[in-house]
């Protein structure tokens, strides 16, 4: 097992004795709380940027409640291919603004329109409101392009990071068997995809790497407060067949998610799926919000990323 980055490691100890000092003094968990952390970590490790010549926001309406999008056009006298982008942030954290930087790289390096959606987040929006946005932005996309005057070409792929790569999956597997859901590629990072949390490396990473095996039962909690049920909930347990989208996932080799991954990319392949698999093995969870630490690191996964939309689909 490879060793985890040096860099990587003497932040984590800052962070973590921060945290341990937090805990000593009473501090309690709360929702505002995350959200305000994990925009803060990608605001002080992600610098603003790249400038695009085309950003605007747009609307879509038609199920429960219209979902917001922000649009990233990096050639807008073009039309170019789409990335469907769900951010992260455990279902409970995570917005269109915060990761606005992320979404810029993605389009920047890609060539990409990105699409970002702001899809409602728990407790206040608990499972299956999340799914739901994220369904009706793919349901009315093109509608939803054409009425902001993008040109674009019919090809899109669905994304997104941690919680919203659980999103993704999900709605790539729905898509097998939904025309208004399929997409031509799935594009996950460091997913999310077993609400069960029995994978070993649950526990086994669980504790001291940022994020924490505590705090995912956390955000669990808080998205499925309504109930619901986690196994059929939980990608990892769905049904995969040759159908499914063409797929890259990418894993860190110390997240509390890394076991999840690795066995849905061996899902994928057992089915027929074209999967690419990338485990970072010396990384964290999140470690593509940590550019300030790992320049290299993150522009690397960004052309990886690049070079798997930019493949010519199968024929």
């Amino acid at each position: 097992m490879a060793e985890l980055d040096a860099t990587v490691a003497a932040w984590l100890g800052k962070v973590n004795a921060a945290q341990a000092e937090r805990l000593a003094a009473g501090w309690v968990a709360t929702p505002i709380g995350a959200r305000e952390a994990l925009a803060g970590l990608i605001a002080a490790m992600v610098t603003p940027g790249p400038k695009l010549p085309w950003v605007n926001e747009a609307m879509v309406a038609g199920g429960d409640c219209p979902v917001p999008l922000r649009i990233y056009h990096p050639a807008p006298d073009d039309a170019r291919p789409v990335l469907v982008y769900c951010h992260g942030g455990g279902h409970m954290a995570g917005s269109v603004s915060s990761y606005d930087p992320v979404c810029r790289r993605l389009a920047a390096s890609s060539g990409h329109i990105v699409v970002a959606v702001e899809y409602r987040l728990a407790p206040e929006n608990p499972y299956p409101a999340a799914l739901d946005d994220v369904a009706l932005v793919l349901r009315e996309l093109w509608p939803a392009l054409d009425a902001a005057g993008v040109r674009y070409r019919r090809e899109r792929t669905l994304g997104g990071d941690s919680g919203g790569a659980a999103l993704a999956a999900t709605l790539a597997q729905r898509g097998q068997h939904d025309p208004a859901l399929a997409c031509d590629r799935l594009l996950l990072i460091y997913p999310s995809v077993d609400y069960t949390l029995t994978q070993p490396s649950i526990q086994r990473l669980g504790q001291g790497h940022l994020l924490e095996s505590e705090r995912i039962g956390w955000y669990f909690e808080h998205y499925f407060r309504l109930g619901g049920d986690r196994v059929a909930a939980s990608p990892l347990h769905g049904t995969v067949t040759a159908a499914h989208p063409p797929t890259l996932l990418i894993t860190g080799g110390f997240d509390p998610l890394l076991d999840e991954g690795a066995a849905y990319a061996a899902k994928l392949a057992t089915a027929g799926v074209a999967v690419d698999y990338h485990c970072e093995a010396a990384h964290i969870h999140g470690f593509m919000l940590l550019e300030a630490l790992l320049p290299e690191v993150c522009a690397a996964n960004y052309q990886r990323i690049a070079a798997f939309l930019q493949r010519p689909l199968p024929a």
